[in-house]
C-alpha cells in the first residue's frame, strides 16, 4: 500500500464557518458547515440537469454523470469542457458531445432538478429509471488481505466529512490494493459520478471502490454501466440493488467495518475469505 506521502492529491469540498448555539450547554461556538451549490450541466448549449453538489471536480463530475447515464458510450465523444459562474449562485458545466450522441440524447432528454443525494430525481418515465446494464465479466479480483488497509484510506479522503459530518468519500484502488484517488461531496451520487470521471480522465485500469454511503439501486447501476466489476459499501444495501447486483453478477458487499463485512454476491472476485 502506498504511503500517506504517495497518495494521489485528493480535493475535498470547502466549508465556511458558522457561529451556532449549543442546546442545551448555552455555549456559542464556530460550526462547520459544507458548502453546497447549484451545479448545471448542459450539452451543446442545451441545459440537461441541476444537481446539488460540492463546488470541485467539476468537470470530472460531468464526464462522471455522462458515462454512468449512458450519454456517452466514452470520453472520446467529449469535445469540449468548461465550468462557468450560473444564476442563482450556481455554476454551469457546459459540455460540447459528439453529434451522435447528442442526437440520442435529445431523443431521450429528461428534465431533473436533483435534491442532494438523489439520482433519479425528476425522471420523465418510470421505464427511464433502468439502464439495465450488460453482465459484467470476471475480468479481475481483490485480495481481501487489502481490505483493512484500504478502509482506513476514509480518512484521508473525507476531511470535509469529518469535520462537518455532512459528506461523503468514495474511494477506487487497484485489485493490488493500490490507492488511485477519491472524491469527497455532499451527495453520493456526485461523489461517485465525480470517481467515475476521475477514473475515466485518468485512464485507470481494473478499480475496486469503496463507498462511504449506503449501496443503493443508483450507485450499484452506475458502477456496473461503468464497468466496476467489484463494490464495497459502509452501510446497508437495498433489495433493489440487490437484485440488480446478481442481475449484472457484480460483486456487492457492505456494512464493511474494521475487519468485516458482508458479501452479498459474487464472491469468487474476493481472493482470502
Amino acid at each position: 500500500m502506498a504511503t500517506e506521502e504517495d497518495l494521489p492529491v485528493v480535493l475535498p469540498p470547502t466549508y465556511t464557518r458558522q457561529k451556532v448555539y449549543r442546546w442545551p450547554s448555552g455555549e456559542t461556538v464556530d460550526d462547520a458547515i459544507a458548502d453546497e451549490v447549484p451545479i448545471s450541466i448542459t450539452y451543446n448549449g442545451i441545459s440537461h440537469v441541476v444537481m446539488m453538489a460540492s463546488p470541485e471536480l467539476l468537470e470530472e463530475f460531468a464526464v462522471g454523470f455522462s458515462l454512468s447515464e449512458r450519454i456517452i458510450p466514452d470520453i472520446s465523444h467529449i469535445y469540449d469542457i468548461q465550468v462557468k459562474e450560473g444564476c442563482g449562485n450556481g455554476l454551469v458545466v457546459e459540455m460540447e458531445i459528439s453529434p451522435r450522441c447528442f442526437f440520442k440524447l435529445k431523443e431521450h432528454r429528461r428534465s431533473m432538478v436533483g435534491r442532494t443525494g438523489c439520482g433519479i430525481c425528476g425522471v420523465e418515465s418510470l421505464k427511464n429509471v433502468e439502464l439495465k446494464p450488460e453482465p459484467l465479466e470476471h475480468t479481475y479480483q481483490f485480495d481481501m488481505n487489502f481490505y483493512q488497509p484500504a478502509m482506513k484510506y476514509f480518512e484521508q479522503v473525507q476531511k470535509v466529512g469529518q469535520v462537518t459530518g455532512s459528506t461523503h468519500a468514495m474511494l477506487a484502488f487497484t485489485p493490488d490494493g493500490e490507492f488511485l484517488g477519491g472524491t469527497e461531496d455532499v451527495g453520493r451520487h456526485v461523489a461517485l459520478d465525480k470517481l467515475i470521471g476521475m477514473r475515466a480522465m485518468k485512464k485507470w485500469g481494473p478499480t475496486v471502490v469503496f463507498l462511504s454511503s449506503r449501496a443503493s439501486y443508483e450507485m450499484v447501476q452506475k458502477a456496473a454501466v461503468t464497468g466496476i466489476e467489484i463494490l464495497f459499501a459502509i452501510s446497508a444495501p437495498t433489495n433493489r440493488a440487490l437484485r440488480l447486483a446478481k442481475k449484472c453478477d457484480l460483486t456487492l458487499c457492505a456494512f464493511c467495518r474494521d475487519n468485516r463485512a458482508n458479501i452479498y454476491n459474487a464472491p469468487e472476485r474476493l481472493l482470502n475469505l
